[in-house]
């Protein structure tokens, strides 16, 4: 498992930062809608402050971030890419940190335990991975989808070294039909639990 260097993560957020600096994002096309602008030139102020080391800033904090949509926005495309890209090499550096402070076996053995963890529920029958709504109202997503990238998550684990197989950039894209009535997957059951296997697989990848 290639674990990259302290100054590997460094380089990336480097580049990172100084690409959304040096270059503004586009404006969204006429009569579309991008995100906040204030909203996010006021992020990126804060990831620039964290970055020379005046303030936290987690992987966790960028997967989690949301913006207004708005007419006139910058374009929401763009913006992601910094966004995962930036949230890749915070993973990596909290990733070093951990392995420097509890060692490489004991680094290990906890991914692996997530891993497990993720397991347990992709051995689910396709069907019986999530909970149901409880009401028909609920937010819920297609199960068969939703089973549909299980089954690739699934794959990913039992991928051999050098082949390629599912990223944590295809979670953070996934999208899913929504769920007719209770017959679909609690909407934020399966987000928690995508949330999770993004944690593993962008230390991992």
């Amino acid at each position: 498992m290639d674990h990259g260097t302290r100054q590997d993560s460094g380089g990336l957020q480097r580049q990172v930062m100084d690409s959304a600096q040096r270059q503004p994002f586009d404006l969204a096309e006429r009569g579309t809608h991008g995100y906040h602008r204030k909203q996010v030139d006021q992020f990126m102020a804060r990831a620039r402050v964290a970055y020379e080391g005046g303030g936290g800033l987690r992987a966790a904090d960028i997967r989690h971030l949301s913006f207004d949509a708005v007419k006139g926005g910058y374009r929401a495309d763009q913006v992601d890419d910094v966004l995962d890209r930036l949230e890749d090499a915070l993973a990596r550096s909290e990733r070093e940190r951990r392995i420097e402070a509890e060692g490489e076996d004991a680094w290990q053995a906890r991914v692996q335990a997530s891993v497990d963890v993720l397991r347990g529920r992709l051995d689910r029958p396709d069907g019986e991975r999530f909970r149901r709504p409880a009401r028909g109202r609920d937010a819920s997503y297609d199960r068969a989808e939703v089973d549909a990238l299980c089954h690739r998550l699934s794959a990913r684990f039992d991928r051999r070294p050098g082949e390629r197989g599912l990223a944590a950039d295809d979670l953070r894209r996934a999208v899913f039909a929504p769920g007719a009535g209770t017959d679909g997957y609690d909407e934020a059951q399966v987000d928690a639990y995508l949330d999770a296997a993004i944690d593993v697989l962008t230390v991992l990848d």
